[in-house]
């Protein structure tokens, strides 16, 4: 696995590339061909960020930990991911098998299930339009036609406050 690493407000020294390039070996014991890692640094008042973004077979493994030191942090995202891909790895084997998990004695876990279809028109708008219709529906996200590039986009809120945009790439 190629992983890059980046660093905002911190200095990304040879042993914390090394450090971060080791731990997320780990994942690799339970996946092959893991593609590239991308890895942000960050430390913003005395809080040491690791975001982690790992694309997997067409979807992705992202993980976030904040703490006191940036080696836990490391340590704290690595464990999440782990998580992820033994979660990840549990369904495919059932899907192919197609099992269902047994949950105590004989009572069977269902799997999840879509519940709901909501259908409605999108019509083409901005992205700090968007925004506002979010906040109004009182959602965490909100998909719409952007005006500038008629493709869909999706707003989200951040947990730091801020919003963010996914976009579609080709």
């Amino acid at each position: 696995m190629q992983v890059n690493v980046r660093g905002k407000n911190i200095q990304v020294t040879d042993a914390l590339r090394g450090y971060v390039e080791k731990r997320l070996s780990k994942l690799e014991k339970h996946l092959n061909h893991l593609g590239e890692a991308q890895v942000m640094l960050s430390v913003e008042k005395g809080s040491h960020r690791v975001e982690v973004t790992i694309p997997l077979n067409g979807l992705i493994l992202r993980g976030e930990e904040a703490s006191h030191d940036m080696y836990a942090s490391v340590d704290m995202v690595v464990d999440k991911l782990e998580k992820q891909v033994e979660k990840y790895k549990g369904r495919l084997s059932r899907r192919f098998r197609g099992e269902v998990a047994a949950v105590g004695g004989n009572q069977e876990e269902e799997k999840p299930r879509v519940v709901k279809v909501k259908r409605f028109p999108m019509k083409p708008m901005h992205v700090e339009e968007a925004i506002m219709q979010m906040n109004l529906l009182g959602h965490a996200f909100f998909m719409f036609t952007n005006a500038e590039t008629g493709e869909v986009n999706v707003v989200y809120k951040r947990r730091d406050g801020n919003y963010g945009v996914i976009e579609p790439t080709a």
